[in-house]
């Protein structure tokens, strides 16, 4: 049950909360429950669920669903929401949050990014449910779940070997979309198109305000990107009034104008020379390409100024290898490199959950 259009900021003073109705199941006012939602069968017929948590708020409200794991080997989002749910209070809460940590859960059970068919679940929205694999339960995850929001903030990292700096990407032509962005606080915004098949993409084609957060690598525990992404999703609930607003000013954010990707021009050992969220100069060196022997070098430099907002962790690379994604801005980029630099600083000063012994938990590379 989806509140009224036109009322998705504005609750009346003399409303009163409802119970929520969800896949048969009602959840009273100040209240949660946790619904599996079939996704699929094994080969042995045994359902495959997707875990949701719904908790519904005391009063009247948007609902905001955060999810993770649309690609399955994308952890920190995963660690993102179990530690949201821990902290939210269904009776301090307006409106319904949805939370769904795991999306793909073939891939999650696997370690893989794709399902089973070698699909990408993030291309096959809104789905068919006479379709393929990865299009029926994309089908059945957007009319079942994501149809019911009115925000929807996707949790993400990079790939394997790929790691990126805490970034929202989202369409900033919506104005709610743009506000929303500014209130997650990242320290970059990307004003990102939408890519057909997306849950994002569709999702906004039906109304629903969509982030997309990205942070870290896949196969991994970041602290750094875990923290901002529950700091930024409470920020969100405050800023369309599910939590109580906080005084304290937000943290600046900076929109890239563009972004790009510079590649491995040779075959070889990968040695860096900047981290996530330098800011680099034209011509400036990044890294080297050498041969094993190291009578073979070869430098990659900026093509223009910019900040390092993704690269790869791999130091094994082949011609044609997206290695630097830089960020372009029509700020300095000094001043750019100041708000990577206290966002990164306030994070880590963040008092959050400590990640449990037993946790994959690299050094972060921020």
């Amino acid at each position: 049950m989806r509140p009224v259009k036109g009322l998705k900021h504005v609750v009346k003073a003399n409303r009163k909360q409802i119970p929520y109705q969800f896949l048969g199941e009602t959840i009273p006012p100040a209240s949660r429950k946790v619904i599996e939602l079939e996704a699929a069968k094994l080969y042995t017929h045994s359902p495959l669920s997707i875990p949701v948590e719904i908790i519904h708020g005391y009063a009247p409200g948007p609902v905001l669903m955060v999810n993770a794991a649309i690609h399955g080997d994308e952890l920190n989002g995963v660690e993102i929401v179990r530690q949201l749910n821990s902290t939210i209070d269904p009776k301090k809460l307006k409106g319904t949050l949805i939370a769904v940590p795991i999306v793909n859960v073939f891939g999650f059970i696997h370690k893989s990014r794709y399902l089973p068919d070698r699909r990408d679940l993030n291309r096959c929205f809104p789905g068919s449910e006479k379709g393929s694999l990865a299009s029926r339960m994309a089908h059945t995850f957007f009319s079942q779940v994501a149809l019911n929001c009115d925000y929807i903030i996707d949790l993400h990292t990079g790939a394997i070997h790929r790691t990126n700096l805490p970034q929202i990407r989202a369409d900033l032509s919506n104005e709610e979309t743009l506000r929303i962005a500014q209130a997650f606080a990242t320290p970059v915004v990307i004003d990102s198109p939408l890519r057909n098949g997306s849950l994002r993409s569709e999702a906004e084609k039906a109304g629903i305000t969509v982030l997309t957060y990205e942070a870290g690598e896949a196969l991994r525990f970041e602290p750094i990107a875990i923290n901002a992404g529950i700091v930024g999703v409470k920020r969100v609930m405050q800023a369309v009034g599910m939590l109580r607003a906080s005084r304290k000013k937000l943290p600046t954010s900076v929109i890239a104008k563009s972004t790009s990707w510079l590649r491995a021009e040779a075959d070889g050992i990968l040695r860096t020379v900047v981290s996530l969220g330098d800011r680099v100069d034209k011509g400036q060196v990044l890294a080297y390409i050498n041969s094993p022997l190291g009578n073979v070098e070869v430098e990659i430099k900026a093509n223009k100024g910019g900040i390092v907002i993704g690269q790869q962790t791999l130091p094994l690379v082949n011609e044609g290898d997206a290695v630097f994604h830089l960020a372009y801005f029509t700020q300095r980029d000094d001043v750019v490199e100041q708000v990577v630099g206290d966002f990164i600083e306030e994070v880590a000063d963040t008092d959050l959950e400590p990640l449990t012994t037993g946790q994959i938990m690299p050094p972060s590379p921020l």
